[in-house]
């Protein structure tokens, strides 16, 4: 029968913590909403601010990429479900409107799909 070791208990616990974090960060860590009337401000550096808007169905919203980041993926944005791909100029502002007919969350993303948006429609 063993002892256990003393750094054997501290890389538990850490890889527990660790755990713990991971669950938390990826199934319950809040978004938050910004809710748009009209026009909305979306700001491009090493991601999106806001990262999720609500605006309503069957209103036209406009939309306006500020990139800020010289990332090269972050050059461009994409709205697949409105079929939308539009290039981001380095502190240019690239406006996007569009008029929602249904209700749900529509994603937006970089060219490369690594950073992400959402757009609810209520």
């Amino acid at each position: 029968m063993g002892i256990i070791s003393e750094d054997k208990i501290i890389v538990a616990i850490v890889g527990s913590l660790g755990i713990i974090f991971t669950w938390w960060f990826f199934l319950f860590k809040k978004e938050k909403e910004t809710a748009v009337e009209k026009e909305v401000d979306i700001i491009v550096s090493g991601g999106y601010s806001p990262e999720v808007i609500s605006i309503q169905k069957g209103k036209t919203t406009k939309i306006n990429f500020i990139r800020k980041d010289s990332t090269d993926c972050l050059s461009e944005v994409v709205l697949p479900d409105f079929k939308i791909r539009k290039e981001l100029p380095l502190n240019g502002k690239v406006t996007v409107e569009i008029n929602p007919q249904k209700s749900g969350e529509f994603g937006f993303a970089c060219r490369m799909n690594m950073y992400h948006g959402k757009i609810i429609v209520k």
